[in-house]
Order: structure tokens, then C-alpha cells, then sequence
């Protein structure tokens, strides 16, 4: 089958990272894929390796007419098949571009919440004109039809998936980059910063003194770039590192393209979260067989089965997550025991041929309607 994918850039995001495993893999389900971007990011090197035709087009205005106009005609001499869009942005002229084309189906994806009104009335327009509608979690589908008064009801459930290839370390120590002793327990989390409510490094921020004095070799390390308009954020986290006293066991790495080696020097993985759709991250450390202790919210509770596979926080606690840390650092048979078991169920659930199981099938159903 021949499928289109459209992105709207390629920058180092969860969408991002999905599409780009799914280009890897897709071969190995019978899908032949072309990438077409409106813009570049730091991931434009890695999709033009991954063996899939990738167009870079640009994008003027916010509706670029001009823009579909090309995309059609992108679609037309290739014989596509399946259009599929992550943004509404992406939807909006993957819409525009088909409008006419006999036998081509629409899909668009959700991965999170919608941040602002624009994108809700977009998505408001295209979701009923879609053939089908993504969605990464149940969690996250509820919210979308909760808080964001979206029509879920053609959605289809398909978790996100990484590929346990790119989750190979390369052998590089972060614990010897930051001058640590092996003997040292490092966790973190890798997460970026941004302006919406999403990620919430502040809450790890405000846990770590009381860790700290339960653990005198643990040090905390976070990953990830800094949104515009994320900088009061990022400024909180830094400025309570400095007030506190522990800026000499807390280290801000900035945004990193070798988390498989982050990955593999964690002793325990930290997601603080306030809103997600079933984020990348997670099933990454999940795969790379690191134990985790989570955020409460819904869909971080479903990535876990319940909390089985992952310690639980309530969100925001810092005291409870504190407890958590603690806890797990001074049981290494109980973060055995949660790594591996973890990592199963990722397997079965999250990994790059789970997700292009259920995408292929979608696909086939749809270009056999």
C-alpha cells in the first residue's frame, strides 16, 4: 500500500520520533512510504536515511494553498493510498490537498492535548471529515472528548511505539561525561520544556532534597530542549536548584540525540507529567529495560497497566515522589524486578511492530472499504 505521511516539521518530537520509526519498519508491513515535511527540524538527516522518500516543501502562510496544490500533486503521480497527518495543521492541508481524489483516505493523528483555541477549531472541522482519527491512549481520548469537546467517536485507539533498534546504546557513559563514579545512582528524566501544561520537571525539582538526604551518591539529570516561550520554566527549576543548594547533584543536559546512552545509565527513570497522550519516552524507557516511577494522570496510569509495571505518584506531590525515589534506590531488587517485567509488556504493547500491526490493519480496512 501506498502511504503519505505529512509533518509539519521534523524537530525532536514525540510525533516526530513515532514517524520516524514507523519509516524505519514499514517495509517489513507492505507499506510503502513517501514523507513530506513543510519544514526541517533536527531529525531531517535521520528520515532522509530511513529509506523512505522524504519531500521538504515550505510552508508561507498558516493555509498555504500553493502548498496543497503541491501536495496533490505529490499525491497524484505516486498513486497514494493513505494520507496521514499528525497536527492540524498537517490535517488541515492534507484535507485541502485531496478534495476530489477518488479512492485516497484521510487519517489524523492525535498524540496530546490540544494546547490552544485555533488548533480545537481546526480539529473541531476535520475530525468528522476524516476516514479515520488516531488516538495514542483511551486516556487521552477521553480528555480530547472531556475537556476539549472533540467528537471521539470514529477514533481508533493505537498506541505509540518505539523501536527497540534505536534504543541501542553506543557505549558512551554519561556517568564518566558528568564525572561521576560508577558506584554513583543516577535517575532523571527526559522530557522537554514547554509553555503549555504538560511536562512538570518543577515538581522533580522540589523532590530532590529530601532525596538527596536518603542518598548521598544519587545525583538527578534531566534532558531536553527548551521551548520558546518554556524559558520561566526552565528558570523555576534552575533557581530552586540554587536556592536549595543542590545545583552540584543536579544536572541539566540540554536537548540530547543519544538517549539511548542516557537510557543505559539510569538507575531509575522520573516522569512528572500533567497532561499526556501516551508519551514516546515512557515506552523508551520501558523497551531500554530502566524501572520508572510515573505521574498519576490517566494516561500514564494506562501506559502501565494500572500502575503495575511503573511506581505511582499523585500529581505533583513532590513528598510522594521523593518517598518513590528513595524507595526504589534502595531496592535494586525491586527496580529488577520492575524493569523486566516492564519491558515484556512494552514489548507487547509499545514497540515499533505492535504500533504497525494495528496500522497496517487500519489501513487495509480502510483502502478495503
Amino acid at each position: 500500500m501506498r502511504v503519505l505521511y505529512i509533518l509539519d516539521s521534523v524537530n525532536r518530537g514525540g510525533a516526530e520520533m513515532q514517524a520516524l520509526d514507523v519509516c524505519r519498519n514499514a517495509h517489513r508491513f507492505g507499506i510503502e512510504m513517501t514523507v513530506v515535511t513543510f519544514g526541517g527540524g533536527a531529525l531531517e538527516t535521520d528520515f532522509r536515511e530511513s529509506g523512505v522518500e522524504f519531500i521538504r516543501l515550505s510552508r508561507k502562510l498558516p493555509v498555504d494553498i500553493y502548498l496543497a496544490s503541491q501536495v496533490r500533486k505529490i499525491i497524484r503521480e505516486r498513486g497514494i493510498q493513505i494520507a496521514h497527518g499528525y497536527q492540524a495543521v498537517d490535517g488541515l492541508h492534507m484535507y485541502l490537498a485531496t478534495r476530489g481524489i477518488s479512492g485516497i483516505k484521510n487519517i489524523l493523528s492525535f498524540q496530546g492535548f490540544i494546547a490552544d483555541r485555533r488548533n480545537r477549531v481546526v480539529s473541531k472541522f476535520l475530525i468528522p471529515r476524516m476516514d479515520a482519527n488516531v488516538v495514542a491512549s483511551r486516556g487521552l481520548q477521553k480528555w480530547l472528548a472531556r475537556t476539549d469537546k472533540l467528537n471521539t467517536k470514529n477514533f481508533a485507539v493505537i498506541y505509540n511505539g518505539a523501536d527497540p533498534e534505536r534504543l541501542r546504546p553506543s557505549g558512551r557513559s554519561l556517568k564518566r561525561e558528568l564525572g561521576l563514579a560508577d558506584s554513583s545512582q543516577l535517575f532523571g528524566m527526559i522530557a522537554g520544556f514547554y509553555r503549555d501544561p504538560r511536562k512538570d520537571q518543577l515538581t522533580v525539582c522540589k523532590s530532590l532534597p529530601g532525596a538527596f538526604k536518603k542518598l548521598p551518591a544519587a545525583h538527578c539529570v534531566f534532558a531536553g530542549g527548551i521551548e520558546d516561550g518554556a524559558e520561566g520554566k526552565f528558570a523555576d527549576c534552575i533557581n530552586f536548584c540554587v536556592e536549595k543548594g543542590i545545583t552540584d547533584r543536579v544536572h541539566f543536559l540540554g536537548a540530547r540525540a543519544d538517549v539511548p546512552d542516557i537510557l543505559a545509565d539510569l538507575d531509575l527513570f522520573v516522569f512528572s507529567s500533567l497532561q499526556e497522550g501516551l508519551p514516546v519516552a515512557v515506552s523508551e524507557a520501558m523497551l531500554a529495560g530502566v524501572p520508572m516511577v510515573v505521574s498519576d494522570i490517566e494516561p500514564l496510569i494506562e501506559a502501565t497497566d494500572n500502575g503495575k509495571y511503573a511506581e505511582v505518584f499523585p500529581v505533583g506531590d513532590e513528598h510522594a515522589l521523593s518517598g518513590k525515589i528513595i524507595g526504589l534506590l534502595s531496592d535494586a531488587g525491586r527496580r529488577h524486578e520492575l524493569a523486566q517485567s516492564a519491558k515484556q509488556f512494552a514489548e507487547e504493547n509499545f514497540s515499533i511492530d505492535s504500533h504497525l500491526r494495528s496500522l497496517a490493519d487500519l489501513y487495509d480496512r480502510l483502502i478495503s472499504f
